[in-house]
């Protein structure tokens, strides 16, 4: 097992004040490095599919503005449709009691909740990260997919760098190749 994540999103302390709350997307895709806050699948290939999460969903909002940033989540479609308005306490200010309900992904204790497999699957590590788990449904392939074609995406471009030290035009033609029909299929992943 790995670590679920590299690192903690963090939000800056934007306190700008927005007519929408789509306003802040870009920030937000700043501060969340391109990644969905909840699972941390990397945007490149899904720029369409990432939206914004309210983390306390907005009809348990009271005393929080629903375009306030420290309230909102960069995320993927499939997470943000996955927690809804879910929020078992009913409560703005508890997020999460009796191993249910949610932590701020930008809280450092959230990627502690979960592991993934070198194969990228995303496990649970504690009895909150299960119920976070199931509510978000980190068991879809997809998050695994993605993680894996990031991972692809790395190796390659490190023997890119391999590459400049070899003087096998052969081994050069193959991996490159490789790299071409890679870049080919991820064009084709963010067509769709």
């Amino acid at each position: 097992m790995i670590p679920f994540r590299k690192e903690t999103p963090k939000r800056r302390d934007i306190k700008t004040v927005v007519k929408r709350y789509s306003d802040h997307k870009n920030d937000l895709k700043e501060d969340f490095k391109c990644r969905c806050g909840y699972c941390s699948d990397i945007d490149i290939w899904r720029t369409t599919w990432f939206e914004i999460d309210h983390f306390v969903p907005q009809k348990y909002l009271k005393n929080i503005k629903d375009t306030d940033y420290s309230n909102l989540v960069y995320s993927c479609r499939s997470c943000n449709n996955s927690k809804r308005a879910h929020w078992p306490t009913g409560n703005e200010s508890v997020h999460n009691q009796e191993d249910e309900g949610f932590i701020d992904p930008c809280n450092d204790e959230y990627g502690l909740q979960f592991l993934r497999g070198l194969d990228g699957k995303i496990t649970y590590s504690t009895k909150l990260g299960k119920w976070m788990f199931y509510k978000l449904k980190l068991h879809k392939p997809q998050h695994e997919v993605i993680w894996n074609i990031e991972e692809t995406y790395n190796l390659i471009n490190e023997c890119k760098e391999v590459l400049k030290e070899i003087d096998s035009p052969e081994i050069k033609d193959r991996l490159l190749t490789l790299y071409d029909k890679y870049v080919e299929y991820t064009l084709k992943l963010s067509e769709n």
